[in-house]
């Protein structure tokens, strides 16, 4: 790699970040503006701040991947159909008498627990703009505890529900389009680093 200490420890600063095939081009383009800089200073350590600067430090690269990645876009997607999500489950389970349903409150309580942690794993998530697979874990997780989520409400609903009511019209195919999209949005993500 490039022979100078300042790349080598933006690369290894990068490493802890970013997905291993960005760091290799990333390297191979930091070389080269160093090998650019080196050849217009002449001093390795002028050339090494100038090739660092030119490119982009890991805070500037890592946030530029981060505000890119699939995992992002997919965390953002929740966020902004949650309200719609909620408003339509609420409106089902306030019409359909959710409190009479033969459900143990253990379960409830679990059903909102983790709704709570799935809200508030993705708000962490929209925030980062450091550490890509820490970010991409995390929006993993939570796509999955909304498609186990999506999938005991539904299930509560054709087991539990007594008689069925309007909003059930709506939360329903929500609920369905959620899980199709979220599990289409998986594999991207789970290959994105």
């Amino acid at each position: 790699m490039a022979g100078h200490p300042l790349i080598t420890a933006e690369l290894d600063a990068l490493a802890q970040r970013l997905p291993p095939q960005a760091v290799e081009e990333l390297a191979d383009g930091l070389a080269e503006a160093y090998e650019h800089q080196l050849h217009e200073h002449g001093d390795p350590e002028a050339a090494a701040r100038a090739a660092i600067a030119e490119f982009g430090d890991a805070d500037t690269i890592s946030a530029a991947f981060c505000g890119q990645a699939p995992w992002r876009r997919t965390a953002l997607t929740l966020l902004a159909t949650g309200p719609v999500m909620a408003a339509v489950w609420a409106a089902t389970l306030a019409i359909g008498q959710a409190w009479t349903w033969p459900l143990p409150a253990a379960a409830k309580a679990v059903y909102g627990m983790t709704l709570v942690v799935v809200v508030g794993l993705l708000a962490v998530v929209i925030r980062e703009r450091r550490a890509y697979r820490r970010g991409r874990v995390r929006t993993v997780g939570a796509a999955v505890g909304l498609l186990i989520l999506d999938g005991l409400m539904l299930a509560t609903l054709a087991l539990l529900v007594p008689v069925p009511v309007w909003p059930m019209a709506l939360a329903v195919p929500a609920s369905l389009i959620r899980i199709l999209l979220t599990v289409r949005t998986l594999p991207t993500m789970l290959s994105s680093g």
